[in-house]
């Protein structure tokens, strides 16, 4: 065979034609990834899962003893405690994340509402009232003046209730009649695990104006609860305990306005726009801080002694004005 031309040949064609007719092997496609899904939008206000184009609403609420208990409070995102007039305070209480059916009782504006809210970019404000040179200052400021007489439909009275402390809002109604109300933006506060160190806290008492203000830490709840002037803050008609995730007591200049009550009290301006001390109160511990606002439209931030900024607990925040 070796030497004729013709065998070869055929043999050839035989070989090829077994490997032609060999089965094919089936070849898995490539391996390909699922997209992974995108991360939650997180609120600036709260470090949890928001709705993208929340808006802000921030309350101004009545913080005397014929005040309490609040409607709605314990759904802030953000919960300031002011000094006003008399030693006494008031409480501006932000709303982003949830925007209930009722808060109040709701109260006057004053001027440390200004400053405070210059970070918020330009949201609106709840208020039943103002002197006459606070509501100028409110009108020219970047935010959005909410009154009952331009929002009749929004604004009850509880006749259970005396007044001036029985105006309610409900903000669930609001919400779509104030398009003006901008979108919540960054104010400076930043969220993760708690840092090193800190000393246990298991309760604090600051001033704010005259008022003692105590928090004391629920580590069954792992939040903190609020007492203004020996009342514990409740909340519903189980009145259970108003929560806060995170306190952050901020000290601050307080300077004597030219508005004056009736007594002839001036009326205090918390000056939230500089730098000072602060401690920050966080999963029944007390971090020492300092904070910082170059311009009343800029943030607000909180250093610990290295610098590093400190995280606050995901949640609400309590913000305690403290002269």
């Amino acid at each position: 065979m070796r030497g004729n031309p013709a065998v070869r040949a055929l043999v050839g064609l035989v070989l090829v034609g077994a490997v032609g007719c060999a089965p094919s092997v089936p070849v898995p496609p490539p391996a390909t990834t699922a997209p992974a899904p995108p991360a939650p939008l997180l609120s600036p206000l709260t470090g949890l899962p928001s709705e993208p184009g929340a808006r802000v609403f921030a309350v101004k609420v009545d913080n005397t003893a014929k005040a309490r208990p609040w409607d709605g409070v314990e759904f802030a995102d953000v919960v300031y405690v002011e000094p006003v007039e008399g030693g006494l305070t008031r409480l501006l209480a932000v709303f982003a994340s949830q925007l209930p059916g009722s808060v109040g009782p709701v109260r006057s504006a004053r001027e440390t509402d200004i400053g405070v809210l210059g970070a918020y970019g330009r949201p609106a404000l709840v208020f039943s009232g103002a002197a006459p040179p606070v509501l100028d200052r409110l009108v020219a400021a970047p935010l959005v003046p909410v009154v009952p007489r331009g929002f009749p439909a929004a604004f009850r009275r509880d006749e259970r209730r005396p007044a001036p402390v029985n105006v309610y809002v409900d903000l669930a109604d609001l919400g779509g009649r104030v398009p003006e109300a901008g979108p919540v933006q960054d104010i400076g506060l930043r969220f993760g695990p708690a840092p090193d160190g800190g000393a246990p806290a298991p309760e604090r008492t600051v001033r704010v104006g005259s008022t003692a203000v105590t928090v004391t830490w629920s580590a069954p709840d792992d939040a903190w609860t609020i007492a203004t002037g020996g009342e514990l803050a409740v909340a519903g008609p189980d009145r259970r305990p108003v929560r806060a995730d995170t306190v952050v007591v901020q000290r601050v200049g307080v300077v004597e306005s030219s508005v004056r009550d009736s007594a002839g009290s001036a009326s205090p301006i918390a000056l939230t726009v500089g730098a000072g001390d602060a401690e920050v109160l966080r999963d029944g511990r007390s971090f020492p801080a300092r904070w910082s606002r170059p311009a009343v439209g800029d943030p607000t931030r909180l250093t610990a002694p290295d610098g590093r900024e400190v995280p606050l607990h995901p949640g609400r925040t309590w913000v305690l004005l403290v002269a």
